[in-house]
């Protein structure tokens, strides 16, 4: 069965600046502000082993293999999929020296998305028109400009 490699869009990793890939280390602090997460969300990605880093002693030192994973964690959340799945889904991939991540999707999987995703997109439309009708309606009455006539008494 065919598989979809996304990629991530974010700037991939210029290892040629660092005399070893391996080597190449990020703090929690560099990953965070780098990809605009908190430290907690990169410690609880370590808590589900979905990111690996090296400890010495209260620090933790990410491997640029972390930061390839961390960014298709990151994708495959913009693309709406859990992180149970996004775990299954995560490969990385060496190819000509190269170090790449990829989330392996298979069609039936990017179909299922879809749908789930535009479920939400009509839950979500529809919870807009119920508030926007409510809205109108408190306006309506002169309700909606005024926070102290919402204020009890």
């Amino acid at each position: 069965m065919p598989i979809a490699h996304f990629k991530p869009d974010h700037q991939a990793f210029d290892f040629e600046n660092h005399l070893a890939d391996e080597q190449a280390s990020f703090t929690i602090g560099d990953l965070a502000r780098e990809f605009a997460v908190s430290l907690r969300a990169l410690r609880f990605y370590e808590d589900r082993g979905l990111l690996t880093p090296q400890r010495r002693g209260t620090s933790r030192l990410f491997s640029s293999k972390d930061r390839l994973r961390l960014q298709m964690i990151l994708k495959g959340k913009e693309l709406g999929f859990t992180l149970s799945e996004i775990s299954e889904m995560l490969a990385f991939e060496v190819d000509d020296g190269i170090a790449a991540a990829r989330l392996d999707l298979k069609p039936d999987q990017i179909l299922s998305q879809i749908d789930h995703l535009e479920r939400q997109r009509s839950d979500l439309d529809r919870a807009i028109r119920e508030l926007k009708a409510t809205h109108s309606q408190l306006s309506a009455k002169g309700m909606a400009s005024d926070p102290s006539a919402h204020a009890p008494r």
